[in-house]
């Protein structure tokens, strides 16, 4: 395919031609910054994205869609909300992914994520997204009976054609100006036992916290199956996946910010120049605004 763009260089990007094994991936980053160290450079990295956003919002050329997975209290919304802190909201859309409603079932399982793709000069989040179909739903196969499908499920196969359906749009996406990124931020279970506890512990904080959560611990190695399982064939050169250690939550927001941020840059923005006849007509309302009504 022509490409559009060029992948950058991480320490944390998944092996795009389909060798990626989570277990040699680490939770933790090797030689962390300190918390005050991260924060800084964040907060540069953030004053970036915001002029870059300016920028892409203004040629209207590509659109940015970063995906975000992870399993419970990994840090996806804080580290939405801190990357993205200082982009313009009007060029900016979330979207958050739970259970899927009557309306939702009936249609095809990427239907619900399509309808959310960012516009051209737009920026489109999505936490948790239609990978969801090959993660939670490959944990408990018992939710594919409430999805209307018409013909009976290979449960064999199933997994690999959703893949391979997901990665088909991918590709068409990115032919077309949107650039993919996806992140995984890898958290330990012993990290995420603390983080349910200190939940619980917090009064504040009690609101973030289901019951459920605790029993999809449970099913820990069934999700890091399906999770390698999902990277392993859906990181592409036109939509890769980034591993992001996430037991240390400022340097993992670090990390997840310099990749938007170099990816960005990657594709030369640059604000419109308008023509000759625009400039004349421009020098003209110029001259006449100077003067004074």
């Amino acid at each position: 395919m022509q490409k559009v763009w060029q992948t950058i260089e991480s320490p944390f990007l998944a092996e795009t031609d389909g060798s990626f094994r989570l277990a040699d991936r680490a939770c933790e980053v090797e030689s962390p910054l300190s918390r005050k160290q991260a924060r800084k450079q964040l907060d540069k990295s953030v004053d970036e994205i915001a002029q870059l956003q300016r920028k892409l919002y203004a040629q209207n050329k590509f659109s940015l869609l970063l995906v975000f997975q992870a399993m419970d209290a990994a840090g996806k919304d804080s580290t939405i909300r801190a990357v993205l802190s200082g982009v313009n909201p009007a060029g900016c859309h979330v979207t958050s992914y739970k259970k899927p409603n009557s309306h939702e079932l009936d249609h095809d399982f990427l239907w619900r994520t399509t309808r959310n793709l960012p516009e051209r000069g737009r920026i489109g989040v999505f936490n948790r997204s239609q990978y969801e179909e090959v993660l939670v739903v490959r944990v408990h196969p018992e939710i594919l009976k409430h999805q209307q499908l018409p013909y009976p499920v290979d449960h064999e196969t199933i997994w690999q054609e959703r893949l391979q359906s997901i990665t088909d749009q991918e590709k068409h996406l990115a032919r077309n100006g949107t650039v993919i990124l996806k992140f995984f931020l890898n958290v330990s279970r012993d990290e995420q036992r603390r983080r349910f506890i200190d939940r619980l512990e917090e009064p504040h904080k009690r609101w973030k916290f289901e019951a459920n959560d605790v029993r999809e611990r449970g099913f820990w190695d069934q999700y890091m199956h399906a999770y390698q399982e999902a990277i392993a064939a859906s990181s592409k050169p036109w939509a890769p996946w980034f591993v992001i250690p996430a037991d240390d939550k400022p340097n993992m927001r670090l990390a997840v910010s310099d990749i938007v941020e170099r990816t960005l840059e990657s594709l030369n923005l640059r604000f419109p120049v308008t023509g000759a006849a625009d400039q004349e007509i421009h020098d003209q309302l110029y001259a006449e605004l100077k003067a004074g009504d």
